[in-house]
């Protein structure tokens, strides 16, 4: 049997089940990581989504847990990392994948939305990374892979998402930090950010704004011309993960198809 990058490692992704219909980002990372061995930590606000991707892993030979957690809750990141070494026995991974999209421009964003989203999107990863990353050290080190996006390094158009993309940009400037402090310790982190994924959440976006998804060609506004999907990210989170990116800490890696390399 070739041997898995992932065996023996016990890894939390945030978010791991699917907002809708279809892969996320959160169900293709987990079921991705558990075909290449480790024991993954599913951690979601919604015990159905969450039961859903259990059910493919348990299905292909898996091995898989759930923690049900509010995020927006910042109480609950210590008891998510304590609830995966008890049941796992420590955290080799930790992928913070969970989000809130903001369908609201600057104007129309109030202080109390502003906080929410930076509570899911930055506080909780902070507070995440603060309690596994001692765990992770007894362990002799570890991963941790941060889920951002390209709303982060451009506009998104319209009167765009800014309370999203300043928590997104957040995210790198915590992972930078946190790559200087602990590498020496064994702990790498690094971020990806997704272009126009193909993704329940996107087609959530996509309804909110009132457009017609069969009318939009996403994949013509990248360099490949083509449309990413939840596959694409779950790949570059094994390679950062795993084995393979093993010198690789510190890094912001869109995965876009080109599109931050284009100026339309």
């Amino acid at each position: 049997m070739e041997n898995r990058k992932l065996e023996g490692k016990v890894a939390i992704v945030t978010g791991a089940g699917s907002s809708g219909p279809g892969m996320g980002t959160g169900k293709a990372m987990s079921l991705l990581f558990a075909r290449e061995g480790a024991k993954v930590v599913l951690v979601d606000m919604f015990e159905d989504r969450a039961q859903e991707t259990l059910s493919l892993i348990e299905a292909e030979g898996g091995t898989a847990g759930i923690i049900l957690a509010d995020l927006s809750d910042v109480s609950q990141a210590p008891r998510v990392i304590d609830e995966a070494v008890a049941m796992f026995g420590g955290v080799d991974i930790l992928v913070n994948n969970a989000a809130l999209t903001s369908p609201f421009g600057l104007l129309d964003t109030t202080t109390e939305y502003l906080q929410k989203v930076i509570t899911i999107n930055l506080t909780a990863p902070f507070l995440l990374c603060k309690a596994a990353i001692p765990k992770m050290i007894e362990r002799g080190g570890g991963s941790i892979v941060n889920i951002t996006s390209i709303a982060a390094m451009r506009g998104q158009g319209g009167k765009g998402c800014p309370a999203y993309s300043a928590a997104k940009a957040g995210m790198t400037g915590m992972m930078v930090d946190i790559a200087d402090s602990f590498g020496r310790d064994g702990i790498r982190i690094n971020c990806i950010a997704p272009g126009l994924i193909d993704t329940p959440m996107r087609d959530t976006s996509i309804l909110r704004a009132g457009l017609d998804k069969t009318k939009i060609n996403l994949g013509g506004r990248n360099c490949l011309g083509v449309d990413g999907d939840a596959w694409d990210i779950a790949r570059a989170a094994l390679f950062l993960a795993g084995p393979d990116g093993r010198y690789i800490t510190g890094v912001h890696l869109p995965v876009d198809g080109g599109v931050t390399a284009t100026s339309h």
